[in-house]
């Protein structure tokens, strides 16, 4: 028989995987206080003042010896009565068990342990088991005086025991995986140095130093506001290092076979959780059924079995109504389980149902996960089908549960399925996602409205049982009122939690005024919330009413002040009160780092709002505003990023739009990190009204960084749009460049005839208009096209022409780069003494005019020259100059193409180990780019060398 017995989340008793009612609040605190005691006599003094304060009702101690009866009955229906004994011990009780069968015992043995174990490996292992202990905050539900000081008391040794935690992980090289953890926490503790040194040491050895430094400066900035102090000493000399770049301060070397961090993405335990009692239940069942011995993912990994169905990924989809309690039952049910599931846990919104925007894209989440399993997230391959089997493959044999939340239907799914047995699967949805039952053997799950009982239950949680029992006929309208639909039930307890004076009579009086609608099975069953929403906006002021609404249909997945002030043409002030308000009323979520979100039905309340309310030309004026901030601050991050690139007139932003300014090329990209999602979104805004030079330029804007990143997919999608927006403008000189960047992008990603054809339009149209600057850059980039053919004779005949038409034009960078493309193709066609030289010209232009960019492009072409010329030392040397430009200015996909080359020079220097060092660089590299042709290539190459030495073993 397995037993235990829970604290670390809410009070339970786990008995063979059923959970016995363990009674109201009280009974429930008495048993907490004995596991937290157990095996220690409490008084039952102490235990009167802990549960009832300075108020104890009469005949208290009564009550205490009938609380303890019903725990002893509740003990030996359940069977346990053997392992678990509750004594009567002189003036008190005494709960006898097994310590190992209590969590918290059993969190405190494995911290214990862990801080007396020597072998880190093995110490970091105890305290990822005992993280694994805790399910959600301790002692949930309960409210006492005693829980109260006992839930702080133990969120600090959780609090320490997490920071060692952290520690030795960091120090076994897990700084990838650990990000979002140590993001968080910073968050939640932003005064606390050593979280902070944690998250800063995490940032620079994940390559983003620029982070790091920025998080060093937000932190010593808000020690100086707030407490008048500077960061301590340890922190201080960590950044000291990190601006020297201290080797010492490197990834340490870690073993291939040591187990990665567990990624802990599921949002907060849902409190209070109440009914589904059955569904719960329903969820155990079919995780115990999936597994070979009936354990559920967690058992024997290994196991077999003669049941057919046996091995198979456990997959529930949970069914139901848009606010019907999927997520909760999901969150809810996960948190108590998450002991099954020791590997770690992976949450993702799918955005199945969101009316303000489409869904959200299965390789989105595909490269939210990877992160989140440790992989680099500025170099993850754009293909769908790569990003999928890279997940799989990292999810491979480890315990773990995936929830996929509000999917739209299978196709959005199935592409985040693991492929092992190991794992469990959790999918909410309205729809019933029958081709995931049908495809993939998922259990399906359908939730209806809540039961009276259980919507009692829920209004009992959110007010207490005293308002509720005060005013039984008014609780029952209430629940009538809302339907029995848990969000309606939410929202409204939490305006009545938050107006305890109010009497409920007057709560269902307004709902009976505003009409909550009935819902029948044949509607949505969300149809009635916009009352309960209208219900909350009543007590807004019209401006705060008109940010709501906005907020409903600003571009991307969320929102933070700047973009907000541009959306509201407010001050900042003003935006940021409409907003705290806004949160207050439950109508908006605050996330760290200063972002909002709503939840889908409030924004699509919001966006019927902001139709049915707000004049045409308002709404209007509000998107360009924020389609201006946007697109004013990306132009700001690409100057910043590429300042030799010819501007293009940029008209000011509308009056009330505020871009962000940056004062440097680091703060670009990571702006340009964190807001890619919205400048995609903004750019679909502009092109859904009729923003056409808004929608060019965003393209234009964006086109430097998606390079540098890798974006090739997202780089196709922006300037697909802007060559249709540019159909309506004037300017024949935008047609042409976004044909040639249309056909650019289908060059890389190897869709040659498009690309051609799209280049050739381009060119036509160049030649038409007799506009030599785009006829010169279309023919740099037929060249570039040509090239990725194999056909370097064509790329020669269009780099030459680019360089003579350059060489006209006041464009002394790009002159730079058509005389770099002409040695380049020069070199492979075997001409290296012209080659060398228009390289060593455009060397010196480069540097000339201070273009890294060039100049790395440059000294690659150059050491290619002098490889193949077999001036091996000299390629080695210029190789190693463009490598460290690429990586100063993050071109990921240019340094894997150097690291490749710079293994041949070194092979033929017979320097085998640093041409092994410098493949394997850009196998990885190529691999987080998903270019698998050149990652089969490089292993050739790794083989090659191996054999040449006699067959020494290689990694990869």
């Amino acid at each position: 028989m397995t037993v235990e017995l829970r604290v670390l989340g809410e009070v339970e008793l786990l008995v063979d995987g059923t959970r016995p009612d363990l009674g109201h609040a009280r009974q429930r605190c008495v048993l907490a206080v004995l596991l937290v005691q157990a095996n220690q006599v409490v008084a039952t003094d102490q235990l009167v003042d802990w549960i009832w304060g300075e108020r104890p009702p009469r005949r208290v101690r009564q009550l205490v010896s009938n609380y303890v009866s019903r725990l002893r009955q509740l003990l030996a229906a359940g069977g346990v009565v053997d392992e678990v004994v509750v004594e009567r011990r002189g003036k008190g009780y005494v709960l006898l068990v097994d310590p190992d069968r209590v969590d918290v015992h059993r969190f405190r043995r494995l911290v214990a342990e862990a801080r007396a174990e020597t072998d880190r490996t093995r110490a970091l292992e105890l305290l990822e088991r005992a993280a694994g202990v805790w399910r959600g905050e301790a002692l949930a539900g309960l409210d006492t005086p005693w829980t109260t000081a006992a839930r702080r008391g133990l969120e600090r040794e959780r609090f320490a025991a997490d920071t060692d935690r952290l520690d030795l992980a960091l120090r076994a090289g897990r700084h990838g995986a650990l990000l979002p953890e140590l993001t968080d926490r910073a968050a939640l503790h932003p005064l606390d140095e050593h979280v902070a040194a944690q998250l800063v040491l995490a940032l620079y050895r994940a390559g983003r130093q620029a982070d790091a430094l920025d998080h060093y400066r937000q932190l010593r900035t808000r020690l100086a506001d707030e407490l008048g102090s500077d960061p301590g000493p340890d922190l201080q000399h960590l950044h000291r290092r990190i601006l020297a770049a201290d080797p010492a301060l490197a990834t340490p070397t870690t073993r291939a076979d040591r187990p990665p961090v567990a990624p802990r993405q599921l949002p907060a335990t849902p409190a209070p959780f109440t009914g589904r009692a059955s569904e719960l239940v329903e969820l155990d069942r079919a995780l115990s059924a999936a597994a070979p011995d009936g354990g559920g993912p967690a058992a024997r990994p290994g196991a077999t079995s003669t049941n057919p169905a046996a091995g198979t990924v456990l997959i529930s989809a949970i069914g139901g109504a848009g606010g019907i309690g999927k997520t909760w039952l999901a969150l809810a049910w996960a948190h108590r389980n998450l002991h099954r599931f020791p590997d770690g846990q992976l949450f993702a919104d799918l955005r199945g149902f969101s009316p303000a925007g489409p869904p959200t894209e299965p390789a989105d989440v595909a490269r939210g996960f990877l992160t989140a399993l440790g992989a680099d997230p500025d170099a993850l391959p754009a293909d769908l089908d790569a990003l999928a089997a890279s997940y799989r493959s990292l999810v491979a044999g480890r315990r773990m549960l995936v929830v996929l939340d509000n999917a739209a239907g299978a196709e959005q799914v199935v592409p985040l399925l693991p492929g092992n047995a190991t794992c469990a699967v959790l999918v909410t949805s309205r729809t019933r996602l029958a081709s995931l039952v049908d495809r993939c053997g998922a259990r399906h799950l359908s939730l209806d409205l809540l039961t009276r009982g259980e919507a009692r239950a829920l209004l009992a949680a959110r007010l207490g049982d005293r308002r509720v029992e005060a005013e039984p006929r008014v609780t029952d309208e209430l629940i009538e009122l809302c339907g029995r639909h848990p969000l309606a039930l939410a929202i409204t307890a939490r305006h009545a939690a938050t107006r305890p004076s109010i009497p409920l009579a007057e709560f269902a009086a307004e709902l009976r005024e505003l009409g909550l609608e009935a819902l029948d099975h044949d509607t949505d069953p969300t149809a009635g919330l916009p009352s309960v929403l209208s219900w909350s906006l009543r007590r807004l002021t019209e401006e705060q009413r008109t940010v709501f609404a906005l907020l409903g249909i600003a571009p991307g997945p969320d929102t933070d002040l700047r973009a907000a002030v541009s959306l509201t043409g407010l001050p900042e002030a003003r935006t940021r009160k409409a907003l705290r308000v806004l949160e207050d009323h439950s109508l908006l979520d605050r996330h760290p780092h200063g972002r909002y979100s709503m939840h889908d039905l409030v924004r699509a309340y919001a966006a019927t709002t902001a139709r049915d309310h707000l004049p045409e030309p308002a709404r209007r004026a509000a998107l360009e505003r924020v389609v201006d901030f946007y697109r004013h601050t990306a132009h700001t991050a690409d100057r910043l990023l590429y300042p030799h690139r010819p501007p293009v007139p940029l008209a000011p932003p509308a009056p009330g739009a505020h871009p962000r300014p940056l004062p440097d090329q680091e703060a670009a990209l990571v702006w340009l990190d964190a807001h890619h999602p919205h400048l995609l979104a903004a750019q679909r805004t502009a092109a859904d009204h009729g923003c056409h030079q808004a929608v060019w330029h965003l393209a234009w804007a964006l086109s430097t960084f998606h390079l540098r990143r890798g974006h090739r997919h997202d780089g196709l999608a922006v300037w697909r749009a802007a060559a249709d927006a540019a159909e309506h403008l004037p300017d024949a000189g935008t047609l042409i460049h976004a044909r040639w960047r249309l056909g650019h992008a289908h060059a890389e990603l190897g869709r040659h005839e498009e690309a051609i054809a799209h280049l050739h339009d381009a060119l036509a149209v160049a030649e038409r208009h007799h506009d030599p600057l785009q006829h010169a850059r279309t023919h740099h980039a037929l060249g570039w096209a040509w090239e990725q053919r194999g056909d370097h004779r064509r790329a020669l005949e269009h780099a030459r022409r680019a360089l003579v038409l350059c060489r006209g034009l006041d464009q002394p960078v790009w002159e730079a780069d058509a005389l770099n493309s002409v040695g380049w193709y020069e070199a492979h066609l075997g001409q290296y003494d012209n080659a060398r030289g228009h390289c060593r010209a455009a060397l010196a232009l480069h540097r000339h005019h201070q273009d890294l960019d060039g100049v790395a492009d440059a000294l690659d072409s150059l050491g290619f020259i002098d490889h193949h010329t077999g001036h091996h030392q000299q390629a080695v040397d210029h190789y190693r100059q463009a490598l460290a430009l690429y990586r100063d200015v993050g071109n990921t996909a240019e340094a894997a193409d150097t690291l490749d080359y710079l293994g041949h020079p070194h092979a033929a220097l017979d320097q085998h180990a640093q041409a092994r060092a410098a493949w394997r660089e850009a196998l990885d590299l190529y691999r987080q780019l998903g270019r698998d042709t050149d990652v089969e290539r490089v292993r050739g190459q790794l083989d090659d060398l191996d054999a040449a030495q006699g067959g020494v073993a290689r990694s990869g």
